[in-house]
């Protein structure tokens, strides 16, 4: 007897996802300024594309 064939499933290696130019990725409310402009640093340092952070009033 062996392994059973088909289908096939696997796991999951990774994720990908197509983002555009002009995107909104994160957006925040109700936090000060300079928190918002901390935690945007921490995130863009985890992408691998340039990011530009926008402040509406």
């Amino acid at each position: 007897m062996g392994v059973r064939q088909g289908k096939g499933k696997g796991n999951v290696e990774y994720w990908v996802a197509q983002i555009q130019p002009g995107r909104i990725l994160y957006e925040m409310s109700g936090v000060e300024e300079s928190l918002a402009e901390e935690a945007f640093k921490l995130a863009a340092a985890k992408l691998p594309i340039r990011q530009s952070l926008l402040v509406g009033k």
